[in-house]
């Protein structure tokens, strides 16, 4: 992913409010290893259940606002449907976010399960396990990394093609 400013990210929003979008408290953008990350995401340190994810989509930044579920009962564990990493314990989250355009306006809303600290740039980029890979050659290690990358690209795009989509 390539670096963005605040102004970038802000104009990025999808399914948020202008307000929404002004109130928003981004991370500290000095501090990021863009070469590191497939997408940005955060949680909002004023609103602790809304979170913010921006990712390109043909080489254009775009972002979406969501809003976290209300907790209820026993944890279970799951997995995340971005990264879908077997072996990482971190909890996930069910993120909802409002479907752009008209839909959204009329309550539309597309949900998924996503790391809770949005590490899955992290989690796909981890040394795999042998079991994982099935050899000990070091260049299946590499390509397993590359899919795990490819795919995280991948479904987070195509869920974010989900809340564009006016359907």
């Amino acid at each position: 992913m390539y670096a963005l400013t605040d102004a970038a990210i802000r104009g990025s929003f999808i399914n948020a409010s202008k307000r929404e979008v002004r109130d928003a408290i981004l991370p500290d953008l000095a501090t990021i290893d863009w070469d590191a990350l497939d997408l940005l995401g955060w949680r909002d340190g004023k609103k602790d259940n809304t979170a913010y994810v921006v990712t390109v989509l043909d080489d254009t930044p775009v972002g979406v606002r969501f809003t976290t579920a209300s907790r209820t009962g026993p944890r279970r564990k799951s997995l995340c449907a971005w990264c879908q990493d077997v072996v990482v314990e971190d909890d996930v989250t069910m993120y909802v976010a409002r479907r752009g355009g008209a839909p959204g306006r009329k309550g539309d809303t597309i949900g998924t399960l996503i790391c809770s600290d949005f590490g899955c740039n992290e989690h796909v980029r981890r040394t795999p396990t042998l079991t994982e890979v099935g050899s000990s050659d070091e260049q299946d290690r590499i390509n397993l990394i590359h899919r795990r990358i490819d795919g995280l690209r991948e479904r987070s795009s195509n869920f974010v093609r989900q809340v564009l989509a006016t359907r």
